[in-house]
């Protein structure tokens, strides 16, 4: 069930639209300054966040650039095509213009939300019963995790990106060189094995072998 965040000083406004969501069957979070809101941010992820721009303490335009990942749409009075612009390029998915019809709301919504759920699959990766995390640098597996080096998730990307086909020492250190400038031909292998080790503990099985002369290759060994 999505969450969404209303930020809305006005309570008839911000009431009215949490009754809508959850007819949709959507949890919602109401938030009545931008303040307040920052404060429900940084204690919980929500999936939307509709967001009005005349608030007291922080304002809307304030509040948007600490918005991170969530897409927002932005609903206000505010009507002028120039700021609405803005907005979008600053980091707004969508504007809605009050008054506003409720089905458009939703409408508008259900493709954000659309959108967000494509973008979160293509950020996972799976290869027999691993999943990669691309956003959070965690391989889990059998309902265990666990969290991976920056260059070992590297390594494991570029691996669960081409399974059960070699990849080159030289073509895995010239990908990963820009996120990780320091791995060297020597280091590589002692990140392949702490890479093997975590994979291990996770599925009890081998999951990266190999190739004498050439170079890795993902594949599920028992």
């Amino acid at each position: 069930m999505p969450n969404i965040l209303i930020i809305d000083d006005d309570a008839h406004i911000n009431d009215v639209v949490a009754k809508a969501l959850q007819a949709e069957g959507y949890s919602v979070t109401s938030a009545y300054s931008g303040t307040e809101a920052l404060l429900l941010l940084s204690q919980s992820r929500p999936d939307l966040v509709l967001l009005d721009l005349m608030l007291p303490g922080l304002t809307g335009e304030e509040l948007l650039p600490q918005i991170r990942d969530i897409p927002v749409i932005v609903v206000s009075a505010k009507a002028d095509v120039t700021y609405k612009v803005e907005l979008l390029i600053g980091g707004a998915a969508d504007y809605v213009t009050k008054p506003f019809d409720m089905k458009e709301l939703l409408a508008r919504i259900m493709v954000q939300l659309r959108k967000n759920e494509r973008a979160a699959d293509k950020a996972l990766l799976s290869y027999r019963e691993l999943t990669l995390d691309t956003d959070k640098h965690i391989i889990s597996a059998n309902g265990s995790e666990q969290k991976l080096t920056r260059t070992e998730f590297a390594i494991l990307k570029l691996l669960m990106q081409n399974p059960e086909q070699v990849v080159a020492k030289l073509t895995i250190l010239n990908r990963i060189s820009l996120d990780t400038p320091d791995c060297t031909e020597d280091s590589l292998k002692s990140h392949i094995y702490n890479l093997r080790k975590k994979l291990k503990a996770l599925t009890g099985k081998e999951y990266i072998s190999s190739v004498w002369g050439i170079g890795f290759m993902l594949n599920e060994k028992s």
